[in-house]
């Protein structure tokens, strides 16, 4: 397991150094997106109103932002679970020209094979400091606040060595989520033979 602290807009060489279980600090600029701006994009098919060649990292995050003296002010931030978004997760990465989606959880398997065809990364916050990062951001400006509200705009944030984060896709299309799975359906098995538990016992149904 390797460190590193990566400064966007990222290259394929950034990326492809990287493997899963890697840590990673990022600064630079990026912008934020949950569903309500993916399915205006690609199921709307509305133009995505700026351009992502500079700022090609994307965090699944509906921040809290409000407005204190005509300046917008972060009050609350922490990544969402990508997963919820599989749906358009290999069109943003083509599309948007992504090297890194940072989100809770991982994505699936269409998405892992667009980040491997594409040289894009996907990384998951490796602890819940959500108001310990505030200070690590500083909000830049916002797209589509009026069309989409507050939560589900376009954020961009500027971030200064924001993390750690934990590898979980990397550009060779290994999966840390998939490995532990894998992992954990051995344990549990060794641990229903130790207990003598018959394996196909089923769970108490409360209703």
């Amino acid at each position: 397991m390797a460190e590193y602290h990566l400064t966007g807009p990222l290259t394929d060489a950034d990326v492809e150094k990287l493997n899963i279980g890697d840590i990673v600090y990022i600064s630079g600029e990026v912008f934020t997106c949950r569903s309500r701006l993916q399915k205006y994009i690609f199921d709307e098919e509305n133009t995505l109103p700026f351009s992502t060649e500079k700022r090609n990292i994307l965090i699944h995050n509906g921040p809290i932002v409000i407005k204190e003296d005509g300046k917008w002010k972060l009050v609350s931030f922490m990544p969402t679970s990508s997963i919820r978004f599989e749906k358009w997760g290999a069109k943003s990465v083509d599309q948007w020209n992504l090297k890194m989606i940072v989100g809770k959880t991982t994505m699936g398997q269409q998405t892992a094979q667009m980040m491997k065809q594409k040289k894009c990364v996907h990384v998951s916050p490796r602890s819940v400091s959500p108001n310990l990062w505030i200070d690590s951001i500083e909000v830049q400006d916002v797209h589509l606040f009026e069309e989409l509200g507050s939560i589900e705009a376009a954020w961009f944030f500027k971030v200064q060595e924001l993390g750690p984060f934990i590898v979980d896709i990397d550009t060779k299309g290994n999966n840390l989520f998939d490995q532990l799975d894998e992992k954990i359906a051995g344990n549990k098995e060794q641990a229903l033979l130790d207990l003598g538990i018959d394996p196909n016992f089923q769970f108490t149904k409360l209703y």
